[in-house]
């Protein structure tokens, strides 16, 4: 017959809380119990749960700058299916992964057709940065360059940009996707020049970086922009089939006898 977890005293639960350590208590029966049953000393018994506390506050930390960041809660490298039909080099992304590049304040270039992957693996690459305490801000690009237009009607432009480019790692998911005109080209090389050397900013695209040339208003700020940019890059390619089709929801195996037809 198994032994009932050890209970925790009104008092104990008084202190803990207090000390703002009243999560601790969801896992303290389990590992009274085994400190117990491994004889665990007073001194490995407290590193222990003072572990599972430090855990828990890093994955809530984490969480919290993972919203904050606009990221994917879905989009984790963890929830990457390797299994999909699609190609890159694993060594280069073994290489963003150590975030090595954000530390160096080198750029990265996320590149491939559409519904391949890049998204994912961008916020994948935020997730971890998060989890490293890394101050990390996604946003697609038309709704960044459309943002940063309307902060000059209310005033705030000036210290949206300060943010923006105080950020460690800025994420530009979508870049060139369709034609940026003359302010949102003014806003791109700003934001380029001010990060260049300082700080990485990464960008996906379905088009090569000589193609982004075309996209934006101004050629010469375009070439400045693009060029301090692709100086200290790293780029993935992905090539392969729609990524997009394994995030369909599908029922079940085997739940699916009886389900309606489709008309048509």
């Amino acid at each position: 017959m198994t032994a009932p977890a050890p209970t925790v005293s009104a008092d104990l639960r008084a202190l803990l809380r207090r000390l703002k350590l009243g999560q601790a208590l969801d896992t303290l029966p389990e590992r009274l119990a085994l400190a117990a049953q491994h004889q665990l000393s007073h001194a490995e018994f407290l590193e222990q749960v003072l572990s599972d506390e430090v855990q828990r506050r890093d994955r809530t930390s984490a969480a919290v700058r993972a919203r904050a960041a606009h990221l994917d809660p879905q989009m984790t490298l963890e929830a990457w299916d390797s299994s999909a039909q699609v190609s890159f080099d694993r060594s280069v992304l073994d290489e963003l992964v150590s975030l090595r590049f954000v530390e160096s304040a080198h750029n990265v270039f996320v590149l491939g057709p559409v519904g391949v992957g890049k998204t994912f693996i961008a916020n994948a690459l935020g997730h971890i940065a998060c989890r490293r305490r890394t101050k990390v801000h996604f946003e697609r690009a038309e709704k960044l360059f459309r943002r940063l237009k309307a902060t000059r009607l209310d005033g705030t432009y000036d210290a949206e940009m300060r943010r923006l480019i105080g950020t460690d790692l800025l994420m530009i998911d979508d870049f060139a996707l369709q034609e940026l005109d003359a302010t949102e080209t003014t806003d791109f090389y700003e934001l380029v020049v001010e990060r260049h050397k300082a700080a990485s900013t990464l960008l996906t695209s379905n088009r090569e970086p000589p193609e982004w040339l075309a996209m934006l208003a101004d050629p010469l700020l375009a070439q400045s922009a693009v060029d301090r940019l692709q100086s200290a890059a790293w780029e993935l390619v992905i090539e392969g089939e729609s990524y997009r089709r394994r995030e369909r929801p599908s029922l079940p195996a085997g739940n699916n006898k009886g389900a309606p037809r489709p008309k048509g």
